[in-house]
């Protein structure tokens, strides 16, 4: 219990950083059969990922699935975990999030002007 009011302690809610970008024009966006063409996959195991939420989609006007222009990427790196490592789905997303994370904080070493190639001082 502390004696001091609660709009005077230190809020012990984790805070992130974020960005956001604006595109100047607009980003356009693949459909799933142009998805499929590019990634060699088939329309359906696409869906399944989507459902998985290893590959981000929205939905267009109609209730089609669109995809950012990254998405075959996406798809490529999927696939190279899954069968490159022998990894199931769940751990896929799971390798995929760890990675996205991994470069977030090399960026934000990169900015902060630290080296991270240094071996460390033990």
């Amino acid at each position: 219990m502390s004696d001091r009011p609660a709009e005077a302690r230190p809020s012990h809610a984790r805070t992130t950083e974020m960005s956001v970008r604006y595109a100047i024009v607009a980003v356009p966006k693949l459909s799933l059969e142009t998805v499929a063409r590019r990634s060699g996959l088939h329309p359906d195991l696409i869906r399944r990922f989507v459902a998985l939420g290893l590959v981000d989609a929205g939905r267009d006007a109609s209730g089609r699935l669109v995809f950012d222009p990254t998405a075959p990427a996406t798809l490529a790196r999927v696939q190279r975990l899954r069968t490159g490592l022998c990894l199931n789905y769940a751990s896929v997303g799971l390798v995929l999030d760890l990675l996205d994370r991994i470069s977030l904080l090399e960026a934000a070493l990169r900015r902060a002007g630290v080296r991270s190639d240094l071996p460390p001082w033990t």
